[in-house]
């Protein structure tokens, strides 16, 4: 009997970052799975490797040993064009820095991976998701017409935009204040349960974490606890 196909599963998970003398440990085995539709928190100090797992999961850190698989798939055994593919086809991510093209309108920076991917009516797609995170009335507004707060509306929009399987968000309020953060956490739990979405979260917020099913604590390189 072929085991249960998990949203996440990483096994043994080891990752260095660096060259030679500066070449630091940062992941130093890290063992986890998540269910299909499941809202996770990765909490602890900074440096204890949150971020790093989360990119992991991404495929944007490659693993120096173990492996971290999405839906069944061992990103491992991917090229980095068939990488770019299935991240995507089946991820989304919202970082804490918005990373929008500030020569492109909030409709364009959405439509992108659309375009990227060959979607017939990506300008169509990109405006339902703007309108699904209140935006609809900013469309054409550059990065440097819209405050902190629609910046990350649109990069939410953005990550959304292609129906992924599993979100990734790194710290996506650390660049807002209070109110505005709670909105866009209101906004990315509401869409995650909509979409029925697998959400792995980086966070330095109790409040923030608390809303998530199961947490992660992580403390140089290792995960430490995992409590409901």
């Amino acid at each position: 009997m072929m085991d249960e196909v998990k949203a996440v599963r990483v096994e043994g998970l080891h990752i260095a970052l660096g060259r030679d003398a500066s070449r630091v440990q940062v992941l130093n085995g890290i063992d986890l799975t998540i269910e299909t539709g499941e809202a996770v928190g990765l909490v602890g100090p900074s440096g204890s490797g949150k971020s790093t797992l989360l990119m992991a999961m991404a495929g944007l850190e490659q693993a120096s040993q173990g492996r971290v698989s999405i839906a069944g798939q061992d990103l491992g055994t991917l090229s980095e064009d068939q990488l770019a593919r299935f991240r995507g086809q089946k991820i989304g991510i919202v970082f804490q820095s918005f990373h929008l093209i500030q020569t492109m309108t909030a409709l364009e920076n959405v439509a992108v991976p659309l375009e990227l991917a060959g979607h017939p009516e990506p300008f169509e797609r990109a405006r339902c998701d703007l309108a699904a995170v209140g935006l609809q009335n900013r469309l054409n507004h550059y990065p440097a017409e819209l405050s902190g707060g629609e910046q990350q509306r649109v990069a939410l929009a953005r990550a959304l935009v292609a129906d992924p399987a599993l979100l990734l968000a790194d710290e996506p309020t650390g660049n807002l204040d209070g109110a505005t953060g709670a909105s866009i956490v209101d906004i990315l739990f509401r869409l995650r349960a909509e979409r029925h979405m697998t959400l792995v979260l980086v966070t330095h917020d109790p409040s923030l974490a608390a809303r998530c099913d199961r947490t992660f604590h992580m403390m140089s390189g290792l995960i430490v606890s995992n409590g409901a």
